[in-house]
């Protein structure tokens, strides 16, 4: 083939993981914003800008996870027993907020215990998530094929503080989606928690873009060695004019500015990660190449792929398109 098909899949299950931060990130963004809702009114208007979509926004997880494990299996291998404890902590803190979300209402009686399952629920699979990610930047220890670390190799200041980040970073999505889709006071009120957000979401990916490039001197390569370094340098530059656009949009009032400054903000931050990881799947050990199945499966499973996607893809836009617009607290979408 042309081209390597475990580097093809190797940007497929980037993708996915891509699209579910930018699709999954604002509604875990809400439930981690739940608590500051004034009332039950309030709550209920949060709930309602994601409830067409939320739960098809995690088919990406899905995708995400699942490919790794049929295309990459002995990455799947390696990193699964290095990230158990905060991806069992991820999936089940998921389960407690999709029961919340959908059982609040039903019972006013338990109200009060839903809100708080999909808060908690959002809050912890959020920042599992940031921890999990800063446990594989900082690198898995590797001895031929297989993990070698222990048990608490994940808990380290970096992946506490990139999980920190992570939370900042989807309730900035929340917020901006919340002035996107809502009016009156819920959307002033976001609109100037979006600020706050916006500025802890900058200063927290400032301080993880310091310390990741001289976690390993791959990453220290990747960044700053020429001429690799002329194309790296575009991140930051492109990440200030997102940042740029996100506070001009706050400051002006404008309701769809903010919501995409914001989501360019993590398609960069994906990109910078992208940039150090390269060409590893798991750093700072493990290539791609290395981690792929057999070509015979790959040929198989891209059969698939180039199914698959796209149907995900058309139905997840659809289903944006008819639920586009602001949501009226009474009369629902207009």
């Amino acid at each position: 083939m042309i081209f390597d098909l475990s580097f093809i899949f190797a940007g497929i299950i980037a993708f996915a993981v891509l699209t579910y931060v930018v699709l999954d990130g604002f509604d875990l963004g809400i439930g981690i914003l739940f608590p500051l809702a004034t009332d039950h009114k309030e709550r209920g208007l949060m709930m309602n800008t994601v409830a067409p979509v939320w739960d098809g926004n995690e088919t990406w997880l899905v995708l995400g996870g699942g490919g790794l494990f049929a295309v990459f299996p002995l990455a799947y291998a390696v990193v699964m027993p290095a990230l158990y404890i905060p991806i069992i902590l991820m999936l089940l803190a998921l389960v407690f907020r999709g029961v919340g979300f959908e059982y609040r209402w039903r019972s006013e009686r338990w109200q009060p215990l839903w809100d708080t399952a999909f808060f908690g629920g959002s809050l912890v699979a959020t920042f599992m998530q940031g921890v999990a990610l800063g446990a594989l930047v900082q690198g898995i220890e590797v001895e031929g094929r297989a993990y070698a670390g222990g048990w608490w190799d994940w808990l380290s200041a970096f992946s506490i503080g990139t999980g920190v980040a992570l939370v900042l970073g989807y309730g900035l999505l929340g917020a901006t989606w919340l002035v996107m889709k809502t009016e009156g006071p819920l959307r002033d009120q976001m609109r100037r928690l979006a600020i706050k957000l916006g500025a802890g979401t900058l200063i927290a990916i400032g301080a993880v873009s310091l310390v990741t490039p001289f976690l390993h001197p791959q990453y220290l390569g990747r960044w700053f060695t020429f001429p690799a370094a002329w194309y790296s340098a575009a991140v930051p530059l492109l990440l200030l004019v997102a940042a740029a656009l996100l506070f001009d949009g706050l400051r002006k009032g404008k309701d769809v500015q903010p919501f995409l400054a914001a989501q360019s903000l993590f398609v960069l931050s994906f990109i910078g990660i992208g940039i150090s990881f390269y060409p590893y799947m798991v750093p700072p050990n493990l290539t791609i190449a290395e981690a792929a199945a057999p070509d015979e499966s790959l040929r198989f499973i891209l059969v698939g792929a180039v199914v698959l996607v796209p149907i995900i893809l058309a139905y997840t836009a659809y289903a944006y398109w008819v639920f586009r617009g602001k949501i009226d607290p009474e009369e629902g979408y207009h």
